[in-house]
């Protein structure tokens, strides 16, 4: 197996198994520090952005133009953008909104509220589990071709992917805790949450791989651009604000942006 495929394969891993830190965090610590965790939310969309509209956008509308033309190559890029807001977008909305995570309340402050309610915590638990696993399963996939894309700009993609999971780990496994009395079905259930990253990278690998050529990559990198940026204005921006306060997750936001401008700098 080419050395691209199997850094592709781990960096996908570690960006799908850090929910298993968010659980630890949750299980393990007294208290979780949520001013730090704000400005890293904030921190991790900065960088995805960035990175999406200046480097993977402009990776994908060059390699389109250069085969298909100027015109009709950036037609296509700006399509496939929104083509991938749109499968993401739809995701989010197919999820029932009790178990969808960008629709609840912060996660220590419900199972506080709802402690004798051993049931609903637990099939709350239940439901966000799922709801992560569908929205890691397409950032899986767009790990992966990242890596083997640019290995460069996966790293620091896999990094923003990695910290936003970590309340998403908070989210599975603190009412499954409280539900089940149990540290070890909560950690459980929420690793295995993560595991859809992994499980995306398996599909790309075996689906999508076998078609690949600079065309597809193309049309997968913009399709990649888009689903990043959704994901950091939907999901990672507003978690930032709800932990902490508003100005901490623009701070964390430009933070992101300026260490992401210099990372790329650095390998010009």
């Amino acid at each position: 197996m080419d050395d691209n495929v199997l850094l592709a394969f781990a960096l996908t891993a570690i960006a799908g198994m850090s929910t298993g830190i968010g659980s630890a965090i949750a299980l393990f610590a007294k208290q979780t520090n949520k001013k730090i965790l704000a400005v890293s939310l904030g921190f991790s969309a900065g960088v995805m952005i960035y990175v999406s509209m200046i480097e993977i956008f402009a990776q994908a509308n060059a390699s389109l133009s250069l085969h298909l033309g100027l015109k009709m190559g950036s037609t296509v890029t700006v399509i496939s953008f929104f083509a991938g807001i749109l499968l993401i977008g739809l995701i989010d909305k197919l999820i029932p909104s009790e178990g969808n995570p960008h629709e609840v309340k912060s996660p220590i402050q419900e199972c506080g509220e709802r402690k004798n309610g051993q049931q609903k915590l637990m099939r709350t638990g239940l439901f966000t589990a799922l709801a992560i696993a569908i929205h890691n399963f397409p950032e899986g996939i767009a790990t992966f071709v990242s890596a083997l894309q640019d290995p460069s700009i996966a790293i620091p993609i896999v990094v923003a992917i990695a910290i936003h999971n970590i309340p998403e780990g908070i989210a599975v496994s603190v009412p499954i805790y409280y539900a089940t009395g149990s540290k070890k079905k909560a950690f459980i259930y929420s690793f295995i949450s993560g595991l859809a990253e992994p499980v995306g990278a398996i599909v790309a690998y075996l689906i999508l791989l076998p078609f690949m050529n600079e065309l597809v990559f193309g049309i997968l990198f913009a399709a990649v651009a888009g689903i990043m940026v959704f994901i950091s204005f939907d999901e990672l921006l507003p978690a930032a604000r709800e932990y902490g306060e508003h100005h901490l997750s623009i701070y964390g936001l430009i933070s992101g942006m300026a260490v992401m401008a210099v990372s790329l700098l650095a390998f010009l």
